[in-house]
């Protein structure tokens, strides 16, 4: 190693402890884990897992270079700790010392900025047993892999010892940690690591743990020896300004962790976005819950962009803070004499003539009342959708699902973002823990403050009775928590057998229904009529049918299979009503509410998040409104239609 390797070594070797329980110096080491920020440290969740997996308040001890101290889990990322194996993107958990951090001063490792997994050297530290006493290791290793979402895999040419689990994967070259310890390969050598940006799905503990991090490494700490970890680590020279040094970054983010959090990762995509005068970033987009997330897109592959284009971020998140009634001016005063230092003058007015984009400017001031937010159409927003296809001929019936993301940008077509990986497909009862994971995760990282992304689900028409607006993904919520899925976001149904190209009768009557300006509800299948397939066809263009009864079961299923066969794209219905011809009285109840809520609407795309907030009230124990709880929606829009299905043949040998 070069001598300021050495020196990182040093302080990487400082911040990694061990874990073991509470008591005597006898007891065995559980595994490693790295202080991050004061008094925080992460280690691997299998680690603590057998230990607290009965007890997750049990106290144990964290040791390390001149660190003995009780602590206790504060959170990790297990879904499920009687799983047998921990699966990669879970195997982090956070740890917290008891009583005050300052009681406890200790290294903290530097972590990295970007969420793009590494590939490369990386040097290992931790902890392993050899009686009677604990000794540090530290390894040279490299990346040459990557599994799942934030699995790394570590080249066969190493042999970790047992209990280093847990510890710290430093990027010599940038001098960050890129990673944690998950395990060594059985019976082999090399192993596997967990990148660092799954701490990210700590959510809001990640925000306050990384604040806490800049926070302390801008208070540019020196360590027993003398060292620092940023004048370590390699960069631009400081002098002329025209290179962004390691030290403006430690400046730039210690002045970021002093904002209010950004409300949604959309604000943050769209600032970088900007900053970066439009061009994106070649790997997918991370979930960003700080503002030092975005700020970890201002890169191309490992190396840092100019400074101006840091300082252009810098003064969107300054503008969009004072926009909010949040003043900073040290970060507006830092930008200013950053700024100074930059040689190319004619270029500042590119940082100092920002102004935030329409999509970011406060609203005026909020109506009394709540306000309907319209369905967006081609261009105006993201969606997010789910394609639940039935497996064929299977008994009872099961899904395969995929979920796609429509950017909203009118730009490109939706993408897809995730698939069923079953083999058999999913019961309907298995589908809400199937999509938990991947689809909460899009939601949470497409929703804007007070905007949370529509979602569409794609069935076909015999399974339109699927109680999707009453999915939740939240096992555990606030008492007064709109906890289901149709409370929190408009939740519409589509018709899967639409995909592709849309026909013409659908497209005109669409067309024609979004110029109108009232709405009535066409009772259907009306009393003592046979309606008949012409019946749909030429009903006018402000009627929506509503119906009393389920649609994929009885009367209720012609009714559905006529109004798509001839073009309607909305449809109002009763998922648990009755199947049987006769209506009872609470049928005219349904559809006189039905009516007085299409009263209501000024334009079509008004009427999805009509009824999410008759749901949103149901849920806040409005017994005036319990009429709506049953009721699905069909949107089905055709100027977005549904990907095609592949259709295309493959080849396969003989």
């Amino acid at each position: 190693m070069t001598e300021p390797n050495e020196r990182l070594h040093a302080l990487a070797k400082a911040a990694t402890v061990h874990l073991l329980p509470a008591g005597g110096e006898d007891k065995p080491l559980w595994g490693s884990g790295f202080f991050v920020a004061p008094g925080w440290v992460l280690t691997a969740a299998h680690v603590l897992r057998q230990h607290l997996r009965a007890d997750r308040e049990l106290t144990f001890r964290v040791r390390g270079e001149g660190v003995d101290a009780e602590a206790r889990l504060a959170e990790w990322l297990l879904t499920d700790p009687d799983r047998p194996v921990v699966p990669l993107d879970e195997d982090m958990a956070l740890v917290r010392l008891l009583g005050e951090a300052e009681e406890y001063p200790h290294e903290c490792v530097w972590l990295a900025d970007r969420a793009v997994r590494h590939s490369g050297p990386v040097k290992v530290y931790g902890y392993y047993p050899e009686p009677p006493h604990t000794h540090a290791r530290a390894v040279d290793a490299d990346i040459n892999g990557q599994e799942d979402g934030y699995g790394l895999i570590i080249k066969p040419d190493i042999d970790f010892p047992a209990g280093v689990s847990g510890g710290p994967l430093l990027d010599p070259v940038t001098g960050a940690v890129v990673g944690l310890v998950k395990s060594r390969r059985k019976q082999q050598d090399g192993g596997k690591a967990v990148a660092i940006a799954a701490m990210r799905r700590f959510g809001e503990t990640y925000r306050a743990v990384i604040a806490a991090h800049d926070r302390w490494h801008g208070t540019e700490p020196v360590s027993e020896s003398g060292d620092n970890w940023i004048e370590q680590q390699a960069g631009p020279a400081a002098d002329g300004g025209a290179g962004w040094t390691p030290a403006d970054r430690r400046e730039a983010l210690n002045l970021l962790a002093a904002l209010p959090a950004p409300p949604d990762a959309p604000t943050v995509e769209i600032l970088a976005t900007r900053a970066r005068s439009g061009s994106k970033w070649p790997s997918p987009t991370p979930d960003l819950r700080t503002w030092r997330d975005g700020y970890g897109l201002l890169y191309e592959g490992a190396h840092p962009l100019g400074p101006l284009t840091f300082l252009r971020y810098l003064k969107f998140v300054e503008a969009y803070a004072r926009s909010r009634g949040e003043p900073c001016p040290a970060l507006g005063a830092w930008i200013e004499r950053r700024l100074r230092r930059d040689p190319r003058r004619e270029m500042h007015a590119f940082v100092r003539d920002v102004r935030l984009p329409d999509e970011l400017r406060p609203a005026p001031a909020e109506r009394t009342g709540r306000i309907v937010i319209p369905y967006p159409g081609p261009g105006e927003g993201p969606t997010v959708a789910v394609l639940l296809d039935p497996v064929i001929g299977s008994q009872p019936t099961r899904f395969f699902w995929q979920i796609w993301l429509d950017g909203g940008d009118g730009t490109g077509e939706p993408e897809l973002y995730q698939t069923d990986d079953s083999v058999h497909g999913r019961l309907p009862g298995e589908l809400v823990q199937a999509l938990r994971r991947p689809l909460g995760d899009l939601l949470r990282a497409k929703d804007r403050q007070d905007r949370p992304v529509p979602l569409e689900v794609a069935l076909p028409a015999e399974y339109f009775d699927t109680a999707v607006h009453r999915w939740r993904f939240d096992d555990i919520a606030q008492l007064d928590d709109a906890g289901h899925l149709g409370a929190r976001r408009r939740v519409v149904l589509r018709s899967l057998a639409r995909r592709g190209d849309p026909d013409k009768l659908w497209a005109d009557r669409w067309q024609a229904m979004t110029a109108q300006r009232r709405f009535v509800g066409w009772r259907t299948p009306q009393r003592g009529v046979v309606t008949t397939g012409r019946g749909y066809r030429d009903a006018a263009f402000d009627r929506i049918p509503v119906m009393c009864r389920p649609a994929g079961r009885g009367p209720g299923r012609t009714a559905m299979k006529l109004a798509l066969e001839n073009g309607h794209g909305v449809a109002l219905w009763h998922i648990e009503g009755h199947v049987t011809r006769t209506c009872a009285d609470d049928c005219d109840t349904l559809y006189a509410k039905a009516q007085e809520l299409l009263g209501t609407l000024d334009s079509l795309a008004e009427l999805p998040d009509r009824l999410r907030q008759l749901r949103q009230e149901i849920s806040e124990r409005r017994a005036d409104h319990t009429w709506a709880e049953p009721l699905a929606l069909l949107y089905d829009d055709p100027r977005r239609p549904l990907p095609a299905e592949e259709t295309e043949t493959l080849d396969a040998p003989l």
